[in-house]
């Protein structure tokens, strides 16, 4: 006796539902804490509030070399880093500092007042949000990056993929009218509702997943990311500008707190005489065993948008101009990967982009919830439909 083969429809369905049961769980947890994180900027500021404005009165702002300084000496022993310097004279300094030498650990980031350096405290959040991003990416689980929760998170991506494939191949109307294909038919009772609520909803949100699939691949396979670099840019430093010629200290880590504080003040006086008062944030990564070059990310005043984002990179021992990126003047493929994780955000399209992939991932635990009950309402029938089998043949071997 031969067994039936499974109509391709079948086999979908129940890798369908299978990924449901186990990756879908995951992708929910996913799902809430990606949601988090993609307002992690407005969340934190509002919890900070107090330490984000300083008063100017008739005081000047410290150089950098010279507020670096006086916040390391405040510090008790721990390193400036990055600062992220604002036009506006009454915001502070946010200040990271750098990884710790032997854990590899970064301590807390903390805000500083640019007219004195005085630490004005801790960033409130950044340990919850610390722990909220662990949980997406890896789960929480030992080894972080290179342990088992990174392989986990990865595979469910491709899940979502798989997900996204499958459902859209399941529920291809026979009949191609856009009400069934865009519309949830919510007036019909039981499993119906569940399934056109799940397919609907899903069917919409596609793209949003597609996007958010793709860009999260680039994090958990490093093949993928090379693929999609060539994909987009060519080969992987297509797009960026070469060195000057004769900048050989480029690439040598130096002592932002030495000689390198000279040539931090000298690319800071360059990067304002070449800006202007075009700039407004500007995140001024200092020289160190971290970072060869002295680096300055900024976008222009009045622009939140992180695909404006030009760059300045400067030699550590003389603070001479090595690179000069635009925003403007980058194709579309090399500014997608240079901000993927804006694009995995969604912050890349705009605010109100932004907010529909924070509600698609919001939907993640819904698409995991009524897929358990549809898988549910499904067993349900299908023990209903087993016992009257019985029953009827029962009566029908009785009338003959």
């Amino acid at each position: 006796m031969t067994l039936p083969i499974p109509s391709l429809r079948t086999l979908l369905f129940r890798l369908h539902w299978a990924l449901g049961l186990t990756a879908g769980l995951v992708l929910a947890l996913m799902g809430l804490t990606g949601a988090l994180m993609s307002y992690e900027e407005a969340m934190t500021a509002f919890a900070n509030r107090d330490r984000l404005e300083v008063t100017p009165g008739a005081r000047t702002a410290l150089s950098p070399a010279t507020l670096a300084a006086r916040i390391d000496a405040q510090a008790g022993g721990r390193i400036a880093n990055v600062l992220t310097l604002s036009d506006d004279p009454r915001a502070s300094v946010h200040v990271r500092f750098a990884r710790d030498p032997e854990t590899r650990a970064r301590p807390p980031a903390a805000y500083a007042d640019p007219y004195d350096g005085t630490l004005l405290g801790p960033v409130r959040l950044e340990g919850a949000f610390t722990t909220v991003r662990d949980l997406h990416r890896w789960l929480l689980l030992p080894g972080g990056s290179k342990g088992w929760g990174r392989t986990i998170t990865g595979a469910c991506t491709l899940a979502l993929l798989a997900f996204l494939g499958t459902g859209l191949y399941l529920r291809w109307p026979r009949i191609h009218r856009w009400r069934i294909w865009l519309k949830p038919a919510l007036s019909r009772p039981g499993r119906p509702r569940w399934w056109s609520l799940h397919a609907v909803v899903g069917t919409w949100l596609l793209p949003v997943y597609l996007v958010i699939a793709l860009s999260g691949l680039t994090w958990s396979y490093p093949s993928f990311k090379d693929g999609a670099t060539r994909l987009l840019a060519g080969a992987p430093d297509a797009g960026k500008p070469a060195r000057p010629a004769g900048s050989k200290a480029a690439g040598r880590p130096v002592d932002a707190g030495a000689d390198g504080g000279a040539a931090v003040d000298r690319a800071w006086a360059d990067f304002r005489a070449r800006t202007g008062d075009a700039a407004g944030t500007a995140v001024l990564t200092l020289p160190g065993a971290d970072t060869k070059a002295i680096r300055i990310r900024w976008l222009p005043k009045g622009v939140d948008a992180p695909s404006a984002r030009n760059e300045e990179r400067y030699d550590p021992l003389t603070g001479a101009l090595l690179a000069s990126e635009r925003a403007t003047d980058a194709p579309l493929g090399r500014r997608l990967l240079d901000n993927i994780l804006e694009v995995h955000r969604g912050r890349f399209f705009g605010d109100l982009v932004a907010l529909l992939f924070c509600l698609a991932a919001l939907a993640m635990p819904g698409f995991a919830a009524t897929g358990l009950t549809l898988y549910a309402l499904r067993r349900r029938a299908g023990a209903r439909r087993r016992a009257v089998e019985p029953k009827a043949s029962a009566g029908a071997v009785r009338a003959v």
